[in-house]
């Protein structure tokens, strides 16, 4: 199997003529039908090459979508917070307002 190693004449008439079938591929049948047999040709590959399958999509697809951490939020804090922040948004409101109403005066 040394002859379809990376820079052998072998591995690049292998790649070649892989090209070519692919060229043939997109004039016979079309861009997209190409692209969905390249798709199914590669989930079928891993499903068979994969001694679990199952396991494998797990591994993959937690990597790609690791798990979240749920946070944990103490909801009579978080409105506490909410509150007080009203509140002092209503006292800067009231003294704009008095000191606008004094100037009228």
């Amino acid at each position: 199997m040394k002859k379809f190693q990376r820079g052998t004449t072998e591995f690049g008439f292998l790649i070649g003529m892989l090209f070519v079938v692919l060229g043939i591929l997109f004039m016979t049948i079309g861009v997209w039908k190409t692209i969905l047999l390249a798709v199914l040709f590669a989930i079928g590959f891993f499903l068979g090459a994969v001694g679990d399958p199952a396991g494998a999509v797990k591994k993959t697809i937690n990597k790609v979508v690791p798990e979240k951490k749920p946070e944990v939020i103490n909801f009579r804090e978080e409105l506490a917070k909410e509150q007080e922040a009203a509140m002092q948004r209503s006292e800067e409101t009231e003294k704009g307002n008095l000191g606008k109403e004094e100037d009228g005066e």
